[in-house]
């Protein structure tokens, strides 16, 4: 029993192992960074203000805080003229993943975006670049997955054969609905079987009005297919099939500016960005017992 229970909580006691591990680490390397790498412009040296930004998705889509942070200050900013939106996910959450879909809309009528692929760009990250003004593929990228998935696991047996027992008081018929605890009934399969195809009709629905194409026909470019970056380019789901190089240039000659300065990156800053990120994963995984779509 004790066995079973210290492997049922290992991914919590492992996350908070790992922070607990390097929370030293990471207040001496923050330290260091404000010492040394944070200090002002020697007096006299003038720094030209970057006119193109790059702003990147990557991994599960959980917390996107941090990107429509950024989405959200790149749209504000004068200086700026254009936006490389850079993608490596393999999707995640409905929620989130439309939330950015719909940033960049909005970032897309003020200022040109060109989304470029650099690995894998999949169903909600996929999803999160439709309104892109251009989609760049990079020629190894996997390219598609629309569809919508909630899936759960049944352990009434194994909870039976352990001793356990589950206890519910409810109020509504469908709320006990993906319990774990036991089968699913027909009617309760049936209603979560009808969000899930609500959803996915809101997915294929957008894609096809960004993407100019024909709802009616999206199980060639939908129902969950993958595509490699070539294959994507047919049906219409990419624009190229390029470089980073060639989509920065795209952008440049979209935001029409003649002399292109990129905005730097602050590399300690997206390191943390992205240790919190995954952590946030990590932990939000741990801790979720809930059924939720994922795209």
């Amino acid at each position: 029993m004790f066995d079973f229970l210290k492997k049922l909580f290992l991914p919590i006691t492992a996350t908070l192992d790992f922070i607990t591990k390097y929370f030293k680490t990471i207040v001496f390397l923050t330290i260091l960074y404000f010492i040394f790498f944070n200090a002002p412009n020697e007096e006299g040296i003038k720094t030209e203000l970057a006119n193109l930004q790059k702003i990147e998705l990557s991994g599960p889509i959980i917390d996107v805080s941090k990107v429509l942070e950024n989405i959200e200050k790149a749209k504000k900013d004068e200086h700026i003229k254009g936006i490389l939106f850079v993608i490596d996910s393999p999707g995640g959450a409905v929620a989130p993943s439309v939330e950015v879909a719909y940033a960049i809309k909005e970032l897309s009528s003020v200022k040109p975006v060109v989304t470029y692929a650099s690995g894998v760009i999949a169903s909600g990250s996929y999803y999160a670049s439709i309104w892109s003004n251009k989609i760049i593929a990079n020629p190894g990228s996997i390219v598609g997955s629309i569809g919508v998935i909630m899936q759960g696991f049944e352990a009434g047996q194994l909870l039976e054969k352990i001793g356990i027992n589950a206890q519910i008081v409810k109020a509504g018929k469908y709320k006990e609905s993906g319990t774990p605890t036991r089968k699913w009934t027909d009617f309760e399969e049936k209603q979560l079987q009808s969000v899930i195809n609500d959803t996915y009709n809101m997915f294929i629905s957008d894609v096809a009005n960004a993407r100019k194409l024909d709802v009616k026909n999206h199980t060639i470019y939908a129902d969950a297919k993958i595509f490699t970056s070539k294959q994507a380019k047919e049906v219409g789901l990419v624009d190229e099939v390029a470089t980073l190089s060639f989509a920065k240039d795209s952008l440049v000659e979209l935001s029409k500016v003649q002399k292109p300065v990129w905005k730097k990156e602050d590399k300690f800053e997206k390191f943390m960005d992205k240790f919190m990120s995954e952590a946030i994963s990590k932990i939000s995984i741990a801790f979720s017992n809930q059924l939720k779509a994922v795209l």
